[in-house]
């Protein structure tokens, strides 16, 4: 729980330093020095919204209580992991399945930015994408897991227990969830 803790508040942080280095990009270049007076005054106040709950409600789950959703950029940048993320690419390599313990069809996506994800898909919970191929293109929601080669995407299905915040792939006008 602590974890999960600190790597809502690593994501709140990057955001902060985020907004804050937009502003000082639009501050006025002739003035390089100010007073304090006058930074204060220009201080603006951000309304951060929360990441999500450690406690879920295991019954009212849905996407209205969804926590923000990032990119996996964004995610990967700030090396967080446990986090919502939805994004989208095209598939790069189909891997063979995991079959140790709970059965997970994987592969690899490349996203825009030029990053490359593992899919962990779970096809215990949900549908297996038979007809998935190299080139084809996705989207998806799941959790992000950091990892340097560019991270890993899992909880793409619903959760059985609704303890989880689900997520899904949409692949070729079909929905896997």
């Amino acid at each position: 729980m602590l974890g999960r803790c600190h790597k809502n508040l690593s994501l709140a942080l990057v955001l902060l330093v985020s907004a804050c280095s937009q502003n000082e990009q639009s501050a006025d270049s002739n003035s390089s020095k100010q007073s304090a007076t006058a930074v204060k005054s220009q201080t603006q106040h951000l309304q951060l919204k929360s990441l999500g709950s450690n406690v879920l409600k295991t019954d009212t789950l849905n996407d209205a209580d969804a926590p923000n959703l990032r990119s996996a950029n964004t995610l990967f940048l700030a090396k967080l992991s446990d986090v919502q993320v939805e994004d989208s690419g095209k598939v790069i390599k189909i891997l063979a399945d995991d079959n140790n313990g709970s059965r997970h069809q994987k592969f690899l996506v490349r996203i825009s930015s030029g990053q490359t994800l593992l899919f962990a898909h779970n096809i215990d919970l949900a549908p297996r994408i038979n007809d998935i191929e190299v080139g084809d293109s996705i989207s998806f929601r799941g959790e992000y897991e950091y990892n340097p080669k560019g991270g890993i995407v899992h909880w793409t299905h619903r959760d059985p227990d609704g303890s989880h915040f689900g997520g899904w792939i949409k692949h070729n006008g079909n929905t896997y969830q």
